[in-house]
Order: C-alpha cells, then sequence, then structure tokens
C-alpha cells in the first residue's frame, strides 16, 4: 500500500463529505439511524463506515496482521469521520474483519454489555457495537425486511437462522399471524425477544426455538407461508454434531424448507458467500427467481454483499 500525502486525505475527506451529505438526507427522510457512509470507494483506503445513531463503525478486512504503512491510512479516515461527520473520537469504533476461520465470526470480542437502540423505518433493533464481530443488525438486509413487514399479514412466517431477529419482528410488525425464530445460540433469542418487548410485540403470540436450523428441520411438520433462511457460509460449533458449509448444505435446507411451505407460499433464501451457486436441484424442483439486485441497499457499493433467491413450488 502507498505511502499517503496530504493530498490523499483532502481525497478522502472530499469522499466521506459528499457520501454522507446525501445519504444523511436519505436516511433522516426515510427514518432509518443505521446505514454505510463509505464502502471502499477509494482504493487506497480499503475501509467500511457504518454510523450507528451518533456513533460510527470502521471495519478493515485483512487476511493477517496491519504494517505500519497503513497507519496513515487510519488517521486519515478517522480524521474524516471526526471533522466531517462530527463524531467524538470515543465514539468512533475500529474492528478488522480477518478472512473466517472456524466459527470466528460468532465469536465475543469484547464484555462491555453497551446496548442501546435504532430506528429502521417504524421498527427499532438494539445494536452492540463492541461485544462482537457484528453488531445485531445486518444492514444488508435491510430491504428484505421491509419485504417481509409488507407481506406478512395474517400469515404463518418461519425464519431460520434467525439471528438476533431483526426479520421475526418485521414480520410481527407485519402483522403476521404468528412468528417462528430458530437459532442454536441461546444469546441471540435472548437478544431477539428483548428486540420484540422493545417494539411492544407480545412474546407469547410467537415461536422462540434454540435449535440448530439443521435439526429444526429434521423433523418439523408445521406450515408457513412465507420462511426466511439466512444460513452462514460456514459454522463449526460444538452445539453441532457435524461441520455445516452453505454449498453441501443448502440443498437439504431449501428442500426441506420448501416441505415446510403452504402450496401458495415463499420461501426467500438469503447468504453471502461471494462465489456462491445454486444447485442445479433446487432449479429442477421449484421455481427460483434471483432477486438479489432489489435487496441490495442504497447505501452499499458491493452487489456481491449477499444473494437472495426468491423460491416457491411448482404446481
Amino acid at each position: 500500500m502507498k505511502k499517503l500525502n496530504m493530498a490523499d486525505q483532502k481525497t478522502i475527506q472530499n469522499r466521506i463529505e459528499k457520501n454522507y451529505k446525501h445519504r444523511q438526507k436519505w436516511a433522516k427522510k426515510e427514518g432509518i439511524e443505521a446505514f454505510r457512509v463509505y464502502e471502499r470507494d477509494i482504493p487506497e483506503f480499503p475501509f467500511i463506515v457504518d454510523l450507528y445513531k451518533d456513533y460510527a463503525l470502521i471495519f478493515e478486512r485483512r487476511d493477517d496482521e496491519i504494517d505500519a504503512d497503513k497507519f496513515n491510512h487510519f488517521e486519515y479516515i478517522i480524521s474524516a469521520v471526526k471533522n466531517i461527520i462530527k463524531i467524538p473520537e470515543e465514539k468512533i469504533i475500529i474492528k478488522t474483519r480477518f478472512k473466517q476461520k472456524g466459527s470466528t465470526q460468532y465469536e465475543k470480542i469484547d464484555e462491555k454489555g453497551e446496548f442501546f437502540s435504532i430506528r429502521e423505518y417504524g421498527a427499532q433493533f438494539l445494536v452492540n457495537l463492541h461485544d462482537y464481530l457484528d453488531t445485531g443488525l445486518f444492514l444488508d438486509h435491510r430491504p428484505m425486511r421491509q419485504v417481509i413487514l409488507k407481506d406478512s399479514k395474517d400469515k404463518k412466517v418461519l425464519n431460520l437462522f434467525s439471528y438476533t431477529g431483526s426479520v421475526s419482528v418485521s414480520a410481527a410488525l407485519g402483522q403476521a399471524k404468528h412468528v417462528t425464530s430458530v437459532d442454536l445460540s441461546t444469546t441471540y433469542q435472548e437478544w431477539a425477544k428483548r428486540n420484540f418487548e422493545l417494539n411492544q410485540l407480545s412474546l407469547k403470540d410467537h415461536n422462540f426455538i434454540t435449535v440448530s436450523a439443521i435439526d429444526y428441520l429434521k423433523t418439523a411438520q408445521n406450515k408457513f407461508d412465507i420462511i426466511f433462511l439466512d444460513p452462514p457460509t460456514f459454522s463449526n460449533s460444538k452445539k453441532m454434531s457435524e461441520d455445516f458449509e452453505i454449498e453441501k448444505d443448502h440443498v437439504f435446507l431449501v428442500e426441506n424448507c420448501l416441505r415446510l411451505l403452504n402450496p401458495s407460499g415463499v420461501l426467500y433464501f438469503s447468504n453471502n458467500k461471494r462465489k456462491f451457486k445454486l444447485s442445479n436441484e433446487i432449479v429442477s424442483i421449484a421455481n427460483v427467481i434471483d432477486i438479489t439486485d432489489k435487496t441490495i441497499p442504497i447505501d452499499f457499493r458491493d452487489n456481491k454483499i449477499h444473494h437472495c433467491f426468491k423460491i416457491t413450488k411448482k404446481i
């Protein structure tokens, strides 16, 4: 990575200012308090900057330890966030997203336990910017949450690999008849329940099942009108009998989701493996529409942040 000079500093400041000016107006109009301001727009600054209310979260993706030549890159982008967006340094959080190995994407990295809520359209979600690599809210699924909210009225909804339940909250706010959230993590299920309570949604009207989605699908019999399936690229959790890998296991997942769908039901299958290819086996047994382009938020530059398919039964 090249050495930087004052012209480079001005360049990153100008880009942050331009992006923030446009997106801040858009977010305020839409009622969104968490959005992306910068995403590797300039090659010399391979960072991501997300805003969560009055906090800034700066991500850097790397495969090894930082080298001394990158010091100015950090300094310049932090300076831009401080001076342009007016966020004090104590509210700027830096995280490094290493190339994923093992189950590292879910491991705790701090113990602060600091939660606060952000608004997204008419919903509220609890986020934690310190304790995990992810914050509790996948910003790239914002459009998908709106799809679920608008389509869930009087329907039974299943959310698999439900994480902190943001999609479940959207379904419940959309007046779903019943929402079932399935996730292996007790921590995330408790987080999901807190999100329901934050939105004044009754817990007794919905199910929170703490088991792996794979185990759930092996025995589940209840039928659903909408299923949201958002598995990780891989997992080697000690709570699972064998490792999970999306390419290897997605046929099982999709086939069993189709088994649980009502005849006119819809399965939304999303994953974030960049080179993911849907099995021809799925294409042969179901109607599949790639809706990825429609589900990428306008504040994201990366159109491969996830893949998303709308899948229905062949009649």
